[in-house]
Formats: structure tokens, C-alpha cells, sequence
């Protein structure tokens, strides 16, 4: 992976982790000017619930910025795609779906049996 698309895919996660936090700020607003209780509205979901729902949201979207963020110096140092479990290669195909990814298939298959 080139530090152009690295860079792009880093591009998209802040944008996302900002839409998030605008929108996040957008819900405490709203909900602060009203005194409506939705906490007992059978109709849909609770201010609560979509509340919760952003923060798990925005702070997926930061930890991909801080991965992407690591997968740079990754690139920089020369040490980018390469897992850091066992050493061997990582794909390039695992490499375009994850570009933040630190592992190979492999040890990322015996990582998650292992839960």
C-alpha cells in the first residue's frame, strides 16, 4: 500500500469520526431543549439508546484513525506488512480490506480461536 491511499483511507476515518461527533453534539443539543420523556415513548428508540449507540460508533471511527495513524509509521519505518505476531508477509488482499490490519490470516485465525 502506497502512503497516498494509507492517507486517504485516514481521510474518510476522521471525516467519519467527525460526522459522528457533530452528530453526537447535535443529539445533546436536541435533547437538552426539550423535556420530552422519551424513556417511556413506545415509539422507537430512546434518546439513550441513540446516544450510546454514536459514542460506540465515534469511538470505532477514532480507533481507526489511530490504527491508520500507526499503519503510517508502519509504512515509514519500512516494517508495513509485515505481521507482527510471526513475521511473514501479510497478503495484499488482507492488506486492501484491512489497511490497518498488524497480523497475518494466520495468526489471526489462532488469535480469535483462542476467545
Amino acid at each position: 500500500m502506497d502512503p497516498a491511499t494509507l492517507s486517504e483511507h485516514r481521510t474518510v476515518a476522521a471525516a467519519r469520526a467527525a460526522s459522528l461527533a457533530r452528530e453526537l453534539d447535535s443529539l445533546a443539543e436536541e435533547q437538552s431543549l426539550t423535556s420530552h420523556d422519551d424513556e417511556h415513548d413506545p415509539e422507537g428508540v430512546t434518546i439513550a439508546v441513540q446516544r450510546a449507540q454514536l459514542q460506540g460508533l465515534l469511538e470505532a471511527a477514532r480507533r481507526d484513525v489511530t490504527d491508520l495513524e500507526r499503519a503510517a509509521g508502519r509504512l515509514a519505518a519500512g516494517t508495513y506488512g509485515r505481521c507482527e505476531v510471526c513475521g511473514a508477509p501479510i497478503a495484499d488482499e488482507r492488506l486492501e480490506a484491512l489497511p490497518a490490519t498488524t497480523t497475518c490470516i494466520g495468526c489471526a485465525n489462532r488469535t480469535r480461536r483462542r476467545r
